[in-house]
């Protein structure tokens, strides 16, 4: 399947393979091979005509066929403009070129479909709206890069477009130093090791990312090293080389190490030891209070795109996952590393 966009539609080119079932309704077979495309969107560009079958307009029950050419136009719709939101942000620094917020968990960075609202930008804008004169242009805040929603922790910000390309350069060339703290399953062979392998989209989840071949992904590099052990459990200090899409939780996961509480990745049961008795029932209860996985972006540290002074900045583990750790070291028998 290709696809591309064009002015104001999303195109696909697909040829239905010789091992395909045959006479899967049209409708359905094109809603289970375009992400994030329903059958009513699929049924609504049928009716307008911006599906064909062979060169020829078909309808939604047409019998798709092995060998079959399916063009695909699907409206893009326009996207709302983005609103200034008030809502509390935990700033760590500010000056006027960049800040550092950080970020709670369960808050989006960016809006995008289905989260128009109540992201970090909406607050940002917010923010920055307060800081600007009223004879000034608004000044948007730039987001330089992203954590996931439901990982916790520091986001640096650029307030103008100069400071915006400096620092993204950092992060292209890694002239930039990331921690994150992460309260995995199980216990890597050694202390302190590199994780590697490309990342790309899951083929057997639309919705996850995998380990993927290197012609079929990015390639990504995660340093890990042991904090801490818990009998089945280990707390991991983790610096990133590259930033792919849940590169953490992915990398770790393919190495039989599931990040504590991660729904998506499969964290969120008991991987290692009894699960039995009041063992089972005290993380049942830590993953119904968490609801998010113990991943917590710890920190930042890189050269000032103005002053050129070398900036590093700390935060705190956020409530819930100092609850986990807590929790851990009354329960596991501990082992301190650092």
């Amino acid at each position: 399947m290709s696809h591309n966009n064009s002015d104001q539609f999303q195109e696909y080119h697909l040829e239905v393979p010789d091992d395909e079932t045959s006479g899967t309704r049209l409708d359905k077979y094109l809603a289970s091979k375009i992400e994030d495309t329903s059958r009513t969107k699929i049924q609504e560009a049928l009716t307008e005509g911006h599906i064909t079958v062979n060169r020829k307009k078909e309808k939604a029950s047409y019998p798709v066929e092995a060998g079959d050419v399916l063009d695909v136009r699907i409206p893009i719709p326009k996207p709302p403009e983005v609103q200034a939101e008030e809502m509390p942000l935990d700033i760590v620094y500010e000056d006027d070129d960049l800040l550092l917020v950080n970020k709670s968990a369960n808050m989006v960075v960016h809006p995008a479909k289905g989260n128009w609202t109540g992201t970090l930008v909406n607050a940002l804008m917010w923010h920055t709206d307060e800081l600007s004169e009223p004879e000034e242009d608004t000044v948007r805040p730039g987001i330089v890069h992203r954590l996931d929603k439901d990982t916790s922790g520091l986001l640096v910000v650029a307030k103008n477009d100069k400071t915006h390309r400096i620092l993204s350069e950092y992060f292209r060339t890694k002239d930039i130093e990331r921690t994150y703290w992460a309260i995995v399953w199980g216990t890597p062979d050694k202390k302190e090791g590199t994780i590697t392998g490309a990342i790309g989209r899951d083929p057997h989840h639309r919705k996850r990312m995998a380990v993927v071949p290197e012609d079929k992904g990015k390639s990504a590099t995660t340093h890990y090293r042991v904090l801490e052990y818990f009998d089945h459990l280990t707390l991991l200090e983790l610096k990133l080389e590259t930033g792919r899409t849940h590169q953490i939780r992915v990398h770790l996961a393919d190495n039989n190490l599931w990040v504590f509480g991660d729904q998506k990745y499969g964290g969120d049961s008991v991987r290692y030891g009894p699960n039995t008795g009041s063992r089972k029932q005290m993380f049942n209860n830590l993953f119904a209070s968490l609801q998010r996985q113990c991943l917590h972006a710890k920190t930042l540290g890189f050269e000032h795109p103005t002053t050129g002074e070398m900036v590093q900045f700390d935060s705190e583990l956020p409530g819930d996952f100092q609850q986990v750790l807590g929790m851990l070291r009354q329960n596991c028998k501990p082992e301190h590393i650092y």
